[in-house]
């Protein structure tokens, strides 16, 4: 793979040194990138963010500004709440005619928002959504794109072999998606843990999964109910995040957004907890999440 683009990214998390992953199985690549894990006062934190740039062979910079100097490609891949803030404090320092990919998982006024900060600034924004897990397919995970520079955008994920599809629409079509479908993929996460703690707390937890199979057959829901408290314990904070902004999306579209809300208690409450996922158990991940479930006010326990 020749080294036709400049990339930074602004943001180098799970996401970013995924899709790393995947470009370096193809060839070499010159790229750069800012975390403010790195500005952080904790240097185990600061230490371990750029262990992460030399393990990707990734340039870290300590400035935004130094990371996108010369880019013409640029990742936003932070977290949801962050995104905003990413896009207006990017901005000034891009170069002019150079691309924002914003694949941050955000409502479409937000993306908006952000659209109209780099565009203000001579860059050119495009809403992608990342409609997967990055594990196991990393810069092969689907992507949906929008807005008016797609056919630019295209071009750098074909050259970086990425899988990318078109959505025709303005900034926000493509988060559109994502957003109403998060309501389903990490609702069905928030329904599994309530749904299988109090079965487990009530001590008919085999018998409800049993009958759940038995209405949809080869759903497997004794799986399913060990992903999704894998799922809800490591990125828990991340979805709670993420559906704050789904929140959003469905309060912009004049709808109630009850479900939306609860599916951020239940990430949060898990996701806030601070525990590994443990053995691939649904019974023993139940158990120890309920080890922490405190009697006496009905709240989960969490690490300050």
């Amino acid at each position: 793979m020749q080294d036709s683009y400049q990339i930074a990214f602004v943001g180098f998390g799970e996401a970013a040194m995924a899709f790393v992953k995947g470009w370096r199985e193809h060839g070499e690549l010159s790229l750069r990138a800012f975390d403010v894990k790195t500005q952080n006062p904790d240097t185990a934190i600061a230490s371990a963010k750029r262990e992460d740039y030399a393990t990707h062979l990734v340039g870290g910079e300590d400035s935004l500004s130094t990371a996108l100097k010369g880019a013409s490609v640029v990742f936003s891949l932070v977290t949801a709440d962050q995104a905003h803030a990413a896009a207006r404090a990017t901005a000034p320092h891009m170069e002019r005619g150079s691309l924002f990919l914003d694949c941050n998982s955000c409502a479409p006024g937000t993306k908006r928002r952000s659209a109209k900060c780099i565009e203000n600034a001579g860059g050119r924004y495009v809403d992608v959504a990342v409609m997967s897990p990055v594990y196991p397919k990393l810069h092969k995970t689907p992507l949906l794109i929008s807005g008016p520079h797609t056919k630019a955008a295209m071009a750098v994920f074909d050259y970086l072999q990425m899988s990318a599809k078109v959505m025709d629409g303005d900034v926000g079509r493509a988060s559109s998606v994502k957003m109403v479908r998060s309501i389903m993929m990490k609702g069905l996460e928030a329904l599994f843990a309530e749904c299988v703690l109090a079965g487990r707390q009530a001590g008919v937890d085999k018998e409800v999964l049993a009958s759940l199979d038995v209405t949809y057959p080869g759903f497997n829901f004794t799986d399913r109910a060990s992903y999704s408290f894998e799922r809800m314990t490591a990125h828990g904070k991340r979805r709670a995040e993420e559906m704050k902004e789904v929140a959003l999306t469905i309060e912009e579209l004049g709808l109630p957004n009850d479900m939306a809300h609860a599916i951020v208690n239940w990430q949060s409450r898990i996701g806030n907890l601070g525990m590994t996922a443990g053995e691939d158990n649904y019974q023993k991940r139940a158990d120890a999440l309920l080890a922490r479930f405190n009697k006496n006010t009905g709240k989960m326990e969490t690490e300050e």
